[in-house]
């Protein structure tokens, strides 16, 4: 799948961006996935027909579309799971959830155009985010602006959440508690790694994750023996990569993109770099890491949000069920997705009302299981949730983290590239 947290250079202008687009006007794009709704006056959020229309932008084109994939199947399992099961009590009365599901192309200018057509057209009583940081940036200034409900999947850069939105919400891993699990996750190895190289990239996320990392590792006693940037989409990785080798490296940490992190692999196999321990948020994530990169992409560790092994209640009948739907294996973003469903669907209940404020008010107060584990907000917007490993092992992600959710020990030292 595409890499679950995408990066961008300049967070402040893409909202500013977001603004501009949305004060603009936005064109009304035809509806993909999902009920199309025909339009309607604008005004207050309605539930003609007995449905709570619920509204979604996700790449289904472009750079994102095979990430975006997986939250469309997620959202829309949900919505066919909660409507087979009576749909949601609202105020006494059982309404089906209606989702309309529009396609942005991997572009934020049309992010924006997306969410305004949702929300004059279709009166939406909540948004359903998309995939990739940049776009998410968008979204969540329009969602504020507009005053609806916005719940997003699929990004990790916390610096969105400092915009202070009311009205956003991610039940998703976020770059502080990825730092915190990398750490949590070294400190269990026997023996304990102590020198550690940092290889981050030169993006607003590669920035904060570096700096998240370092921080750690000075916390609990590792020595920083390289903190190196790359420019996104470099084809050269050698000063980098020989400087973790020359300080005898034994955990290289990096978030590349998919492209780069196969280049990166690579690099590091070529000047020899044999560290005990990879993590490489995003670029392992796919599935064709292992295809790319054969025996070669064993042991190197990821943080994808979600895995199909959680011992969750719910998690293994969702499972289940997709692969019966979809034909194929529930990956990990679809079950983020379905998690987000799940909150949205509990917050209209209890909530008793389709008013946007009212959601909003009981989105905050989420206190629930998902099927991405236990669920509450904290006041940016952020979510108390569990953050998971993933290691590529004989070809296969098998969850290796945290202990109780396990279904694989982590596969450490890593193997030397001479005898893969």
């Amino acid at each position: 799948m595409i890499p679950t947290h995408r990066p961008f250079r300049h967070l402040g202008l893409l909202v500013l961006l977001a603004l501009l687009l949305a004060a603009c006007g936005a064109a009304a794009p035809a509806a993909t996935g999902g009920a199309t709704v025909p339009p309607a006056a604008a005004g207050a959020p309605s539930a003609s027909g007995g449905t709570i229309k619920v509204g979604a932008v996700i790449p289904l084109t472009g750079r994102y579309a095979a990430g975006g994939a997986q939250i469309q199947t997620g959202y829309e399992l949900a919505v066919e799971d909660i409507n087979k099961a009576g749909g949601v009590d609202v105020g006494g009365a059982k309404m089906q959830i209606e989702l309309t599901v529009l396609d942005d192309e991997s572009d934020a200018t049309k992010t924006v155009q997306r969410l305004e057509t949702l929300n004059s057209s279709n009166q939406v009583v909540a948004y359903l985010g998309g995939f990739g940081s940049d776009l998410h940036a968008a979204a969540a200034a329009i969602a504020e602006k507009n005053k609806i409900p916005y719940l997003g999947v699929a990004f990790a850069l916390k610096k969105i959440h400092e915009g202070g939105f009311k009205f956003l919400f991610s039940p998703f891993p976020k770059s502080p508690d990825l730092a915190v699990v990398t750490f949590d996750m070294l400190d269990s190895l026997s023996p304990k790694p102590t020198k550690v190289a940092i290889l981050a990239e030169k993006t607003d996320w590669g920035a904060e994750m570096s700096g998240l990392w370092k921080a750690e590792a000075d916390k609990r006693g590792y020595i920083i023996v390289a903190n190196e940037q790359y420019a996104a989409g470099a084809k050269d990785f050698a000063p980098t990569v020989l400087a973790a080798k020359d300080g005898g490296a034994e955990v290289v940490l990096a978030l590349p993109t998919p492209p780069d992190g196969l280049a990166l692999a690579k690099q590091i196999k070529e000047v020899g770099l044999n560290a005990s321990a990879y993590v490489f948020v995003r670029a392992a994530d796919s599935p064709t890491w292992a295809e790319n990169l054969k025996n070669d992409g064993n042991d190197f560790m990821f943080m994808p949000g979600w895995n199909a092994s959680v011992k969750f209640p719910g998690a293994a009948e969702m499972v289940q069920r997709y692969q019966a739907k979809y034909g194929k294996p529930a990956q990990a973003t679809t079950g983020s997705a379905y998690a987000a469903v799940q909150i949205l669907a509990d917050a209209i209940k209890r909530a008793g009302s389709l008013d946007h404020d009212k959601i909003r008010d009981a989105i905050a107060a989420t206190n629930m299981a998902t099927v991405a584990g236990p669920v509450k907000f904290n006041a940016d917007g952020t979510a108390q949730i569990t953050t998971i490993i993933n290691q590529w092992q004989d070809g296969k992600q098998v969850l290796v983290w945290p202990p109780d959710q396990a279904a694989g020990k982590v596969a450490y030292p890593a193997k030397p590239w001479s005898e893969r």
